[in-house]
């Protein structure tokens, strides 16, 4: 089995579907005797470009090690599900469990809003 780090550029206006979308993609990968090392929703960000005249999308990050079979069966479900705008799949030569920048860059933007609002309702 290989190591992927999968990255998902969802409909913005799907945002309430991601969850059901993430335990489908969850249940595909563990099904066919694979393992999920990590899972980061990165929430609605700004797009560098518009992509089919959007200009944000929900991004989510899967780290996951599976066949190569079950891979091509996941990125056909991307391929064919509207929701998906884009997906990149990179091989990985090992498991990543730890935070991704990206991740550490939304806690960071979580926390200044908390301390901000805490700030303002003082």
């Amino acid at each position: 089995m290989r190591h992927y780090e999968i990255i998902l550029l969802i409909h913005p206006d799907q945002s309430e579907q991601v969850p059901a979308m993430l335990e489908r993609y969850k249940g595909a990968v563990t099904a066919a005797g694979g393992k999920l090392h990590r899972v980061e929703d990165w929430g609605r960000r700004q797009l560098a470009y518009m992509i089919q005249k959007l200009a944000k999308a929900h991004y989510l990050c899967l780290n996951i090690e599976c066949s190569k079979e079950t891979l091509a069966e996941l990125e056909t479900g991307f391929r064919f599900n509207d929701a998906v705008l884009r997906h990149l799949t990179v091989a990985k030569d090992k498991a990543e469990t730890a935070p991704s920048v990206m991740m550490k860059s939304v806690e960071r933007e979580e926390a200044r809003k908390e301390r901000s609002e805490a700030a303002t309702a003082a």
